[in-house]
């Protein structure tokens, strides 16, 4: 299992945000900004801190979210990206298991190769030199 980044390793600013809104908009500051030292981390191992900076190549992991007008749910958004970046930086992926096509797929190709192979030879001039 994940952990989850514990809250007081969290720096979390609110500033206004952009786009329509009218007044509101300038005079609230409902855009969260989350970020986070991955480095000074307590709840991860140096391991697991390695493969997310492998994923995110910076110290501090940044997000924010303006999508509503409220700020507790624009920070809880804003935490929930954070947390989803580092759980997709840390899923094992699977190893692909290399297959073999199967006998009619093969004839499939070679059919499929035949055909375009005449259709090609149609299209050159015919060469009446070669006549026997």
């Amino acid at each position: 299992m994940i952990p989850q980044i514990p809250e007081n390793e969290l720096e979390i600013s609110f500033v206004r945000s952009s786009g329509p809104g009218g007044q509101h908009v300038n005079k609230t500051s409902t855009k969260a900004q989350v970020s986070w030292n991955i480095k000074e981390s307590s709840a991860f191992t140096d391991d697991q801190k390695e493969r997310i900076m492998e994923k995110h190549p910076t110290e501090i992991l940044q997000t924010s979210n303006q999508e509503t007008r409220s700020q507790s749910e624009n920070k809880r958004r804003a935490i929930k990206k954070l947390n989803d970046m580092i759980e997709s930086a840390l899923k094992e992926e699977k190893k692909r298991i290399p297959t073999k096509p199967t006998y009619g797929s093969q004839v499939q190709r070679l059919l499929q190769k035949r055909h375009r192979s005449v259709i090609k030879s149609l299209r050159k001039k015919p060469n009446l030199d070669d006549e026997s």
